[in-house]
């Protein structure tokens, strides 16, 4: 039995998200039936390093593969790549050691979430347009009270919780490129929805409906705000996931221009 590390990207918005679940259709479901019709065996061990919801994007998504095969590395990448759908593709495949774990490895993820202030004939499916005049002054005050090992018990669904709520942020910097505003997020992990929710709250304090103050009270007891303001899933991507914390790469741009 072979471990292969996996980089993926695929475009979200016709599935129900990375995980199987009954009744949609997931990329992990995708790349599974492409590895059973490739490596001909009806099981298949397939793991990735995150659950992103349904219509978001993945950049560089990474899922580790169990298999028993011969096939060289790119025999691997041609062959499933082959087998998916044209809005997944494999851009990598790595021989990992036996007990590499894509999501337990993990030291940190970086999403992008691309808010687009014009309507765009190309991009809908890439961004969230926003009609409203934002501040991204204001909104990177906000975005400072997401810093450190906090709990973001408020930024996800109490059904879905699992475990700690606790989420370190290392890096939430909003920056304006042309036409469009790239909020860029750095954490240990993140909820179910998190990121969606911290995007949302973000443009309220941008169009100056939500103050410096009021982001800072979230974490201070229990409310329903943040969930009022959930970001579409369609601007949202799974930028990189990091193994080593000293290859995290701060810098913040644009996931796919307009």
């Amino acid at each position: 039995m072979s471990r292969f590390k996996l980089t993926i990207e695929y475009e979200g918005t016709r599935y129900s998200g990375w995980q199987m679940q009954k009744g949609g259709k997931s990329i992990q479901g995708e790349i599974m039936d492409a590895c059973r019709d490739l490596f001909k065996i009806d099981e298949i061990d397939l793991f990735g390093a995150g659950r992103t919801d349904g219509g978001v994007h993945a950049l560089g998504q990474i899922a580790h593969l169990n298999i028993v095969t011969e096939l060289p590395l790119l025999r691997i990448k041609y062959g499933i790549n082959d087998r998916l759908p044209p809005d997944i593709c494999i851009i990598n495949v790595e021989s990992a050691e036996s007990n590499f774990h894509a999501r337990h490895d993990a030291v940190a993820r970086s999403y992008i979430y691309q808010i687009s202030q014009r309507r765009t004939a190309f991009g809908k499916k890439y961004v969230w347009w926003i009609k409203d005049q934002l501040s991204v002054e204001h909104m990177n005050i906000a975005a400072k009270h997401f810093i450190g090992l906090k709990d973001f018990r408020n930024f996800t669904d109490k059904e879905q919780e699992q475990g700690s709520t606790k989420t370190e942020i290392l890096h939430a910097e909003v920056v304006n490129f042309g036409d469009l505003i790239i909020f860029h997020v750095i954490g240990s992990h993140f909820l179910w929805k998190q990121v969606r929710r911290m995007t949302g709250v973000l443009v309220e304090t941008g169009r100056g409906n939500l103050s410096s103050t009021d982001v800072a009270s979230f974490f201070k007891g229990s409310t329903d705000i943040p969930a009022k303001f959930t970001a579409p899933p369609s601007g949202l991507f799974l930028e990189k996931v990091y193994y080593r914390k000293e290859d995290i790469v701060y810098k913040t741009k644009p996931a796919i221009n307009l």
